[in-house]
């Protein structure tokens, strides 16, 4: 039943209102998490409105006002979430995945320095920041070179830990970084949308304009020169080490170095990006659909890890049979099959997902070039699948949206984007069905569930990048 037209217009005012910096799920109580996920909506229920970045830059600037008064901001950086299309669990393992950026994103906006203290023994720095989360709160953290990660994640871990991985590129030990900054996003909580990377990769961005030359000079790999590709190294390791994620390299990648109009190829162990655009030559080009069932996730918790060891664990077992196989990368379909005596059922399968999601994924940014939207839409659905019955990481919700999904006129696939156990799913979909859909999958997941599922339609969008302070337009 469709909403009468004041309540509609009530949630679009929550909604800009609800403009809250969404964390990772790991940082927040159950109790908090509920509250968040039934207060904060990443859309209106009833529209595919994606709040704009002037509403972000002016929470940031506001912040940055009230609680830095003696201060002047000269820095704005944007870090976008991501969508997966295809390629799930396989980036830990040094496969192949095809994200893209979003509209969603988070804004760094502050200001920063870097000076000389001839009473330093190591390289430290000073960081304040406030939240849009925690309006009323500034942070506070002073860390050196020999600072620890503390054994329980906050929020904050994940903006601390990403700075520690800088201090590196200070020129001495006795020098000092000092920062200042605001934190405003809309990137969805625990919704496989990488809200995690979407902050550390904008923080990373606006330490880099602090540092100025000095960014990345501590880096010693010649293999690897592109700075976008540092920067997700370090945010992947602030992750892994700091928050205590296992989490691969896609998100980081991603929100780094994603054009707009771009999908993104990424072999997550060269740590090579191919860029990917969908076959626009006809008018019958579809578009992406993301709807989240408002099934929180956290990968720094729970069923994640354990994915990530009985990998290590059906790497082993391939090895008995092709001891050159590194890690499930290496390994094809047939070569699992070929393991299996070695293996219990639970790593089969999970060495069966990985090797044929590779191949899929690989095959689907040849279709998507080609423009053969049939086949890109049955490698989704066979990628769904396979996230369901062989990795085990779907949940009834996800696999509910799917099925309304798949079952819709117009839809060529649909399937789990992100870490699973709850989060998005992305459909592609005719152009000119994705209204229909979107209002179809909200009635009727509404109906099954009892949940709402906000929709929206999204492109490629670009990576990290600077905004001007004076007229909040991007750097080129």
């Amino acid at each position: 039943m469709p909403l009468p037209a004041s309540k509609t217009f009530l949630l679009q005012i929550l909604s800009l209102l609800c403009v809250i910096f969404l964390l990772p799920a790991s940082s927040l109580s159950p109790i908090q998490k509920r509250s968040l996920s039934l207060f904060c909506q990443p859309s209106i229920l009833a529209s595919s409105t994606i709040p704009p970045m002037d509403v972000k830059i002016d929470t940031a600037k506001s912040l940055f006002g009230s609680k830095f008064s003696g201060q002047t901001a000269t820095i704005i950086a944007v870090a976008p979430g991501r969508v997966n299309l295809i390629g799930e669990h396989t980036d830990y393992t040094g496969g192949f995945v095809l994200p893209f950026a979003i509209d969603y994103s988070t804004v760094v906006m502050g200001t920063g320095s870097v000076e000389e203290k001839p009473d330093n023994q190591e390289r430290t720095a000073s960081i304040r920041f406030v939240s849009d989360k925690s309006p009323e709160e500034v942070e506070s953290f002073e860390i050196s070179e020999s600072s620890k990660p503390p054994t329980e994640t906050a929020w904050t871990t994940y903006v601390v830990g990403t700075v520690f991985q800088y201090l590196p590129d200070l020129k001495s030990s006795q020098s000092h970084l000092d920062l200042t900054f605001t934190i405003a996003g809309d990137v969805p909580l625990g919704s496989g949308l990488s809200s995690s990377a979407s902050l550390e990769v904008s923080v990373a961005r606006f330490v880099e304009v602090v540092l100025g030359d000095a960014a990345f000079s501590s880096v010693d790999n010649d293999s690897i020169k592109s700075p976008a590709k540092w920067r997700a190294l370090r945010c992947q390791k602030a992750e892994n080490e700091w928050c205590h994620s296992p989490c691969g390299i896609m998100d980081q990648a991603v929100s780094s170095a994603a054009k707009a109009g771009s999908l993104l190829l990424i072999d997550c162990r060269s740590l090579t990006f191919n860029e990917t655009k969908m076959n626009e030559q006809s008018d019958d080009t579809p578009v992406l659909v993301i709807a989240n069932s408002n099934v929180q996730h956290d990968i720094a918790g729970g069923e994640y890890p354990v994915r990530v060891a009985q990998c290590k664990t059906a790497t082993e077992a391939l090895r008995q049979v092709n001891p050159n196989i590194e890690s499930l990368r290496d390994a094809t379909p047939d070569d699992v099959e070929t393991a299996r005596e070695y293996m219990d059922e639970t790593s089969y399968k999970r060495a069966k997902h990985v090797t044929t999601e590779n191949e899929r994924t690989l095959q689907a940014k040849e279709e998507l070039e080609r423009g053969d939207w049939n086949r890109v839409g049955e490698l989704m659905n066979e990628s769904h699948a396979s996230m369901r019955e062989d990795y085990e990481v779907s949940c009834e919700e996800v696999d509910v949206l799917v099925d309304i999904a798949q079952q819709f006129p117009g839809v060529y696939g649909s399937r789990l984007t992100g870490g699973g156990f709850g989060g998005c799913t992305v459909t592609l979909v005719a152009k000119d069905k994705a209204q229909d859909l979107m209002d179809h999958m909200q009635q009727e997941y509404k109906a099954r569930t009892g949940k709402h599922c906000p929709c929206f339609e999204t492109k490629p969008s670009r990576g990290a990048h600077l905004l001007s302070i004076k007229d909040h337009k991007p750097f080129v």
